[in-house]
């Protein structure tokens, strides 16, 4: 088996955000963080565009690849075309709520399916060596009980899973949409803590509403790892604290500025290769939350980015109208 992935801390797969320009770019603001690919369902890494659905640049690692599905032999075989990507860990998305993917029977409704679920990573684990990992939620509407999320567990430990990551939120089939079985379902972080002590040679990573590196050092007094999601897309630079805080790196973050910098290269080579610069530009719109000139930085590239034959000189100009920002505070600051 491969060398162990570090999961002390983690940026979840979310569809149509952590794509391979989405994870350069947080590979910039942390190297020790583990980044998650959107999910690819099984059927698609088989009879799909592999490199499209797979390929990533090196700098992205450690990183692990989602995938989808419920039918353990093809999982089997998706498992075994990833494996000349050589991702870090493989994870099976237990979790996801939408009907897209309820039609697939996969997702959160494989939950009620524990036996199921752990034949899907017994074959899965055949098929890799890297680590093989399972995402799921605290339970499914009505099967919400701490003895069924206890017995699902079970199973998977004794099917050979290296590490289960829990969504401290029940998810409801019916009813709610994706965005409301994100926020709708109480938060149930004492019930992942209660995995962790019933199975302590077990890897349990700890998901949902967790909002900064403080929140993430205080759930590791309880579990082994913090993965965060949507705060990290929504103020990127919170990750800029991980490697320092939660890894004991003794290295001072790089700055917004210089980070847009060491950006500006790899913008530039996707640029020869066809890439529309908002593709791009999109997963950076918040590096300047909360700060002199981020509304300005937000607005400039939203306006200008989207444009035929826009290139890295959008993203210069933004950063210099961030720069001026930044001095009119300063000086006004000296002046009083």
């Amino acid at each position: 088996m491969s060398k162990r992935p570090e999961r002390r801390f983690s940026v979840a797969p979310m569809m149509d955000w952590t794509d391979r320009h989405c994870r350069y770019f947080h590979r910039l603001l942390s190297r020790k963080a583990l980044l998650y690919t959107e999910m690819v369902t099984a059927e698609a890494i088989i009879h799909g565009d592999r490199e499209r659905l797979l390929g990533f640049h090196p700098e992205e690692r450690p990183l692990a690849l989602q995938v989808g599905g419920s039918e353990p032999e093809r999982l089997r075989l998706a498992c075994e075309i990833a494996s000349d990507f050589a991702f870090d860990e493989v994870n099976l998305n237990v979790g996801c709520p939408s009907d897209r993917v309820q039609s697939g029977r996969f997702g959160a409704c494989l939950m009620a399916e524990p036996d199921r679920v752990a034949r899907c990573v017994e074959a899965m684990r055949g098929a890799l060596a890297a680590p093989v990992t399972v995402k799921t939620r605290i339970g499914i509407d009505h099967l919400d009980s701490y003895a069924f999320l206890h017995g699902l567990v079970a199973k998977l430990k004794d099917a050979g899973v290296d590490a289960v990551i829990i969504h401290a939120r029940k998810a409801w089939l019916q009813g709610l949409s994706p965005k409301e079985n994100r926020e709708i379902p109480p938060l149930d972080h004492e019930r992942v803590y209660r995995i962790k002590r019933d199975f302590p040679d077990l890897e349990v990573i700890i998901n949902g509403g967790v909002q900064s590196v403080d929140e993430a050092r205080e759930h590791l007094r309880h579990v082994d790892g913090v993965m965060v999601g949507r705060a990290a897309y929504h103020n990127p630079y919170m990750l800029a604290e991980v490697d320092r805080q939660l890894f004991a790196v003794d290295e001072a973050p790089p700055d917004r500025f210089t980070v847009v910098q060491r950006l500006l290269p790899y913008v530039d080579d996707e640029l020869r290769k066809g890439v529309r610069l908002q593709a791009i530009t999109r997963h950076v719109l918040g590096l300047f939350a909360g700060c002199p000139g981020g509304r300005l930085w937000r607005r400039e590239l939203s306006q200008q980015a989207h444009k035929p034959g826009a290139g890295v000189e959008v993203l210069v100009r933004a950063l210099e109208i961030v720069r001026s920002a930044h001095a009119r505070v300063e000086e006004r600051a000296v002046q009083s």
